[in-house]
């Protein structure tokens, strides 16, 4: 430890700043944190850092073993299950030493297995497209924001980003030269889509507030200044998305708010054609759509809240006729079309499925799994003419499987599981489902593994995620990071609060807006009810939860601190008064449907105010908390936490509060794959520590 190492965590001034909204008015004496730019506000968080480094520096040994647990376990030098889309197997490998993945194809001929490598080492006859580890050289961040090639297979349009702020510089390549084209542009979005014949590529720019607003046309070889605005939306409720169907045959442009779509197509063989109007908005009706043959499937919530399946003509929409109807309880979550088949991604139960449907038949099946928790969805499948398709499965014990099935002899051919060296069993741990009763009555689910011989008699440490927020469901999955909890005699466990979509359409209602309580208080009577089922102790519990989890965590920090030992925050949302108030931040507007606009209503105001965690700070014994938070996120701003440690200590000074600022990174923290298994083993050794396993 060197000797300018802090001994003291941070001081920070206080400057008394006031706002008043509906006659109330309010002092935060840290908003000054907001200003980015501001040399002090840097000093602090990186004093904070420095702080956050000392009060850990025991752990460095504990941090060492669990990154090289996590590397030993990986396979580092991997390949994916190639997926084949026209002449060619597309597929990412992965090599050992280096951070990012590297994209990559190989020529395809009349076979119908995928090729693969044991080793993970290239295939023969490998063309590499984008290797991420040369764009990254010499760079502190790097993130891919579109990889998309021409349905010829002839041109590449990929997008980087160097900071995390998610603002993308577009480029093509021509993949027969290998040549990357003077064809530049700056500040783009996520998605892209090209016209049939790949001279035209569609791309997304935001606005001021980070709103994904219009879509562009841009011609390969001329300037960028030439581009054409396809489209741009006005209301600043709604962001745009684009996409080519998987038939090729339209480009799709997806205008969405919270609670209410409007789809637009363009003909790919016509790409300087006006955008066609699908149906014209309504409010509060959601829909999307999937080309298929002579019609449009629709995915809709019109008098469907779990929604429903239609079709529409692609020469003339108007009328939608049913398909699937509504079911209440079977959330129909997302369509997928190909040539002779129709798959539509379910979730019921608490689960998720798959549902198919042959061309020209109302018959249907689900595809069964074994296991009585599970993940399973769709998987790439770029190809639109085949009678195959690729899923992705796991567990909280099953390691994440690939498997091609065959959707007229619904035979399933396992193509790759993902590799956990080291010996990882399976069958020496265990997987259940509890529940528990909240407030309301309510039975919240909740997902629960173990190493098998954990004890039952409350003495076992417990981690319990939670999320709850924009219908996002935390399904059951694996995690080799996990398995240094496990083996340690921790048991993980995830809450599926309401606010997510766990339980379909209703179960996400009944956790937002006026409601949104109660995905906090789910996530406390989950905590108790693992307490009942004598799986841990108060002492040894603690939550974790990111973004919206993040928000989650410092809600039930106020409300329940004895219930908990340590809570992980990592870029927690938990200022939200204070943003949704400001519709000049990044993302605020689009919000107002899943918060409430606190700006027109009073009602809302007053009810987040009483849920937000920063306003609700208490003098009271707070449990251990570690806040993660990064300089450049453009969804959870970084001064949102730091003013909740700031206030934290300033009002309940006992407590033990650390603050670690990423400092060159966005909201998903860091990009490289080792430094992302250096910030989990940073994680998980605080944790360890919090419930005495260090």
């Amino acid at each position: 430890m060197t000797t300018d190492m802090p001994t003291t965590p941070p001081a920070v001034r206080q400057v008394p700043t006031e706002r008043t909204f509906h006659g109330d008015t309010v002092t935060d004496e840290f908003a000054w944190l907001a200003e980015k730019e501001n040399p002090d506000t840097i000093a602090y968080l990186e004093a904070e850092n420095a702080w956050t480094q000392r009060a850990t520096a025991h752990l460095g040994g504990l941090r060492s073993t669990i990154f090289e647990e996590i590397k030993n376990r990986t396979q580092e030098t991997d390949l994916s299950v190639p997926q084949r889309k026209g002449n060619y197997w597309y597929y990412t490998r992965t090599v050992e030493g280096k951070q990012y993945g590297i994209q990559c194809r190989v020529a395809a001929g009349a076979e119908v297995d995928p090729p693969a490598t044991g080793d993970g080492a290239p295939l023969p006859g490998e063309e590499v497209l984008l290797d991420g580890n040369a764009l990254a050289e010499g760079k502190k961040f790097f993130a891919l924001g579109t990889f998309d090639v021409t349905p010829d297979g002839g041109r590449l349009a990929y997008s980087v980003d160097f900071d995390g702020d998610e603002r993308f510089v577009l480029k093509v390549k021509d993949l027969r030269t290998g040549e990357t084209l003077p064809d530049e542009v700056p500040d783009t979005s996520y998605g892209t889509a090209w016209s049939a014949d790949g001279s035209t590529l569609f791309y997304i720019t935001v606005d001021d507030a980070w709103r994904p607003h219009r879509v562009w046309r841009h011609v390969v070889g001329r300037p960028a200044a030439e581009d054409v605005v396809v489209y741009e939306e006005p209301d600043e409720r709604f962001w745009v998305g684009v996409e080519l169907s998987r038939s090729e045959k339209f480009i799709i442009i997806d205008i969405h708010s919270k609670i209410t779509s409007e789809v637009r197509v363009i003909a790919a063989d016509r790409p300087t054609a006006e955008p066609a109007v699908i149906r014209d908005r309504v409010q509060g009706v959601e829909y999307s759509i999937e080309h298929h043959g002579h019609r449009f499937l629709v995915l809709h919530n019109e008098n469907a809240e779990d929604f429903a399946l239609a079709y529409t003509s692609v020469d003339n929409p108007g009328v939608w006729v049913e398909l699937i109807p509504h079911t209440p309880g079977v959330r129909l979550e997302a369509v997928d079309a190909f040539q002779r088949h129709v798959v539509v991604s379910l979730r019921r139960d608490g689960l998720t499925g798959l549902r198919v449907i042959a061309d020209g038949s109302t018959d249907f099946y689900d595809m069964a799994f074994p296991e009585p928790l599970y993940s399973v969805g769709l998987s790439g499948n770029p190809a639109y003419d085949t009678n195959i398709v690729r899923i992705a499965y796991t567990s909280m014990v099953t390691p994440d499987s690939v498997y091609d099935v065959d959707l007229i002899s619904r035979a399933m051919v396992l193509r790759k599981r993902k590799p956990v060296l080291g010996g990882y069993d399976p069958d020496a741990y265990e997987q259940f489902r509890e529940w528990a009763i909240a407030d309301d009555g309510t039975k919240i689910p909740i997902s629960v593994v173990a190493r098998k011989g954990t004890p039952r008699n409350g003495t076992a440490p417990l981690l319990l995620y939670g999320y709850g927020s924009y219908e996002i469901s935390m399904d059951p999955y694996f995690s080799i990071a996990r398995l240094s909890l496990l083996d340690r005699g921790m048991v993980y466990a995830i809450a599926h609060v309401r606010g997510g979509g766990e339980m379909g359409r209703r179960w996400y209602e009944d956790g937002k807006m006026l409601s949104k309580k109660n995905t906090f208080t789910d996530f406390i009577a989950c905590a108790r009810a693992l307490v009942r089922a004598s799986w841990t102790n108060p002492e040894r519990i603690v939550g974790r939860g990111g973004s919206a989890g993040g928000l989650l965590m410092g809600a039930v920090a106020n409300l329940a601190p004895e219930a908990f030992a340590g809570i992980v925050a990592q870029v927690p949302f938990v200022d939200p008064l204070t943003s949704i108030l400001d519709p000049s931040l990044p993302l605020t507007v689009t919000e107002w449907e899943e918060w409430g606009n606190p700006l027109e209503n009073a009602d809302i105001y007053s009810y987040m105010k009483a849920y937000s965690p920063y306003e609700n700070v208490a003098k009271v014994k707070y449990p251990a908390i570690l806040a993660v938070t990064s300089l450049n996120d453009t969804r959870v701003l970084y001064h949102e936490p730091a003013k909740w440690i700031a206030r934290l200590r300033a009002t309940a000074p006992d407590g033990a509060y650390l603050l670690k600022t990423e400092m060159g990174a966005g909201h998903g923290g860091p990009s490289g794959r080792y430094d992302s298994w250096k910030e989990e083993a940073f994680v998980t050794s605080w944790i360890l520590d919090t419930v005495g396993l260090s």
